[in-house]
């Protein structure tokens, strides 16, 4: 990964998630939203370089948050040059959490993982698409704001698999600054194990392959283990992990 793969899958994720504001700062973006999306406000760098000057850092970053009326949060890589700043904020009294890894991949090989016919695809979420995110056993506050986040972004695809006229299973695929991103995958509980979200992903590859895209990436909790297996067999490699920092509640 180059420095400028770092940077553009960083714009590519905040392009997804869409949140209501975004600021640039010193080589950081900071989205600013007040939805359940950790990806969309939290202070990001855009390149995996120590800052100069860390405590001054977040500082500023925290006056810009609270300007906006929000806490301040990070997502910050678990990578050595971010040592000195992870020091600074458990100072400051912030604690880390949710570790999550970032994957690349190519879209052929997305493709390649379902046997089966790849789902359909749209360019906008239709209520059934949504629904899937509300069902049994998803938080329905967090699912509602991942939709409204997902559907509010420009350049989206919606994978589906639809069975006698209901969705059983959804994802998104966004296309950005030169990449496919992976986002929001969700299978109905009574049709997990069949193989459905290999063929949202293989229907979401062939429709970017279709458009000109080759590069994909995703972001997954490291304790989801069923997730990373399929994304594994999916061509899917791990490049960094990162958590996110958020004030100690006191």
């Amino acid at each position: 990964m180059t420095l400028q793969d770092t940077e553009a899958i960083e714009r590519a994720t905040l392009a997804a998630v869409a949140p209501r504001t975004v600021e640039e700062l010193d080589g950081w973006l900071l989205p600013f939203d007040n939805g359940t999306v950790g990806r969309a406000k939290s202070a990001v760098p855009l390149r995996h370089e120590a800052p100069p000057d860390a405590d001054e850092l977040v500082a500023r970053i925290e006056a810009r948050y609270a300007a906006q009326g929000l806490p301040a949060a990070f997502r910050i890589a678990d990578l050595p040059c971010f040592d000195a700043l992870h020091v600074g904020l458990q100072e400051r009294g912030y604690q880390r959490g949710k570790p999550t890894v970032t994957q690349t991949g190519d879209l052929k090989s997305v493709l390649a993982l379902s046997p089966d016919a790849p789902g359909d695809v749209d360019t906008a979420p239709d209520e059934g698409w949504a629904s899937v995110f509300l069902g049994e056993g998803f938080d329905p506050v967090d699912g509602a704001s991942r939709v409204q986040a997902l559907s509010r972004a420009t350049g989206t695809l919606f994978g589906s698999v639809r069975e006698d006229g209901r969705t059983v299973a959804a994802g998104a695929m966004a296309l950005a600054h030169g990449w496919a991103s992976l986002h929001g995958m969700r299978t109905e509980q009574s049709a997990w194990g069949r193989g459905l979200a290999g063929r949202v992903m293989a229907g979401l590859a062939q429709a970017a392959l279709a458009l000109g895209y080759e590069r994909a990436f995703l972001q997954v909790e490291a304790g989801n283990a069923a997730a990373l297996a399929l994304y594994r067999r999916a061509g899917f490699v791990p490049q960094w992990t990162y958590e996110y920092w958020t004030p100690i509640q006191s």
